[in-house]
């Protein structure tokens, strides 16, 4: 799940960014306004971490114009802000939740997940294909109702593909959707994380199985 971090705190953004990358998301940092602009219009985001009080202006503005624009993004603002007018204007200014700085990042974590979960709006967020059965919120897989435990890169590779199962996925779209900006990646990582997956599919018996269309991507089709 690919996040956008908006603060321009360097101790903060970097610890964060690490738990966050443990987690499952890939997340770009920005320190400004005008980076996150740029950041959003050359990416998809699936959930956005919004700092008010920025160098070149005032996030909640930001994310009125965001909305005015149409983007529905998830959206959760983290201020030293502690006042009850002051946080129900931020709601208001189109905000999905609210944590109070200093944050703990295991809450930071749990509050995405759950604005993740309220923005599928179905009861059963669950993703079924062939015999597998995969919760992107909680982050867990099952072949034919056994816990199947893949690693982190893998996992999101496979949502992706769960994601679009049936049609081709553009090697190009799931790099953008698996790194940030920041990561150091390989020119084959890609490709190393098919064959791990593929590896993690065939062994549980999972009736899935990735096709290599070459030239263009991959496609996720079922026996």
């Amino acid at each position: 799940m690919r996040t956008l971090f908006v603060d321009h705190h360097a101790d903060l953004t970097r610890a964060v960014g690490v738990a966050l990358g443990d987690s499952g998301f890939a997340v770009d940092i920005v320190r400004t306004l005008e980076q996150a602009s740029s950041a959003f219009s050359c990416a998809s985001y699936e959930v956005l971490l919004l700092e008010l009080a920025l160098p070149d202006g005032n996030g909640l503005d930001w994310l009125k114009q965001l909305r005015s624009e149409g983007h529905s993004v998830p959206a959760l603002v983290l201020s030293d802000v502690d006042d009850l007018e002051k946080r129900i204007a931020i709601f208001n200014g189109g905000a999905d939740d609210f944590l109070l700085k200093p944050v703990c990042t295991n809450e930071l974590i749990a509050r995405m997940r759950a604005v993740l979960r309220r923005s599928v709006q179905m009861t059963d967020p669950i993703i079924v294909f062939g015999n597998l059965h995969f919760d992107p919120i909680g982050r867990q897989v099952s072949v034919a109702g056994h816990p199947l435990t893949v690693a982190r890169r893998e996992l999101c590779i496979l949502e992706h593909l769960l994601n679009r199962a049936g049609r081709i996925v553009p090697r190009s779209q799931l790099e953008d959707h698996l790194y940030s900006f920041n990561d150091e990646v390989s020119a084959n990582a890609l490709e190393v994380g098919i064959y791990r997956l593929r590896g993690y599919l065939s062994r549980s018996g999972a009736t899935p199985r990735i096709k290599t269309v070459r030239g263009i991507g991959y496609i996720l089709e079922c026996d």
